[in-house]
């Protein structure tokens, strides 16, 4: 672009042209150092053959083979060659190909009605032998749960056993999610879709749009996990001894009626009970 030998304009001229310092010509980057350039080469062969290890272990490394060197010495020199170590990285956030994005419906939504609203979710319980997975289905007005089930995988199998088991009972209006890949499955969707549910889905990073849900693990963390056993792997007893009873309803079964004059009831027990294992 700028001519040093052009026989009518100066480089001078031709940088005021650019509007470029005279010294951004001149100027010429300084080359590795033979004690650098020897260390690239070390780690060149160090990163073929094992491409997993990072700055941190590559430092210890180098320092093995008498190089006296800091990490970020090394991460310097590892940028320059463009090497990475090779790790396996969340990939959460990919849509798979046909994935398709239901918005959120329920902000703003007043929420009067039973079957107006569902939503579930899955968290993990401890136990002393390792983990347990638990979803839910919440009727958001009655704050019931419909259907729950227990598994020690994260599977989908287990949610729609759950959802064909609460559908059985009810249709509700709108039918709330988060973005787990149980829940943006074509078999989830699908079933809802097909029993004239409208699907809802939280936005990414919002866990208050399933609040309800969140404050039913809340409970039952604190209240079954610290009163009874963790060696069991059963959980029963939140429908039942709970007041939250909305005034105007009352329980039929696993669903709520309306009745006339109604009062918020309590039926908690002095202990909690522990269900029997489910078959």
């Amino acid at each position: 672009m700028i001519e040093a030998d052009h026989p009518q304009v100066s480089v001078r001229r031709q940088c005021q042209l650019l509007g470029l310092n005279r010294s951004t010509f001149y100027y010429a980057a300084a080359a590795e150092t033979p004690e650098n350039l020897r260390r690239m080469r070390l780690l060149d062969q160090e990163y073929t053959a094992h491409p997993f290890l990072g700055s941190r272990r590559l430092t210890q490394w180098l320092i093995g083979q008498g190089e006296a060197v800091n990490r970020k010495r090394v991460q310097r020199l590892l940028r320059l060659m463009g090497l990475e170590a090779v790790y396996p990285k969340p990939r959460l956030s990919t849509a798979q190909p046909g994935h398709r994005i239901y918005p959120y419906l329920l902000r703003n939504v007043s929420i009067e009605r039973p079957d107006q609203v569902w939503s579930t979710d899955i968290t993990s319980v401890p136990l002393a032998s390792g983990f347990m997975y638990l979803a839910a289905i919440l009727d958001w007005f009655s704050r019931y749960v419909l259907a729950w089930r227990l598994s020690n995988t994260r599977g989908g199998p287990f949610c729609l056993e759950m959802l064909d088991e609460a559908l059985s009972r009810g249709r509700p209006e709108v039918f709330n999610t988060d973005q787990g890949v149980q829940f943006t499955a074509q078999a989830w969707t699908s079933r809802l879709e097909a029993a004239g549910v409208a699907v809802s889905r939280d936005g990414k990073g919002r866990c208050l749009d399933n609040v309800f849900v969140e404050r039913l693990w809340r409970t039952v963390k604190t209240e079954p996990t610290k009163t009874a056993s963790r060696r069991t792997r059963c959980r029963s007893g939140y429908n039942s001894r709970r007041n939250c009873v909305p005034v105007g309803l009352a329980r039929t079964g696993p669903l709520l009626r309306e009745v006339p004059h109604a009062r918020r009831t309590c039926t908690m027990s002095e202990r909690p009970t522990i269900a029997p294992p489910r078959a």
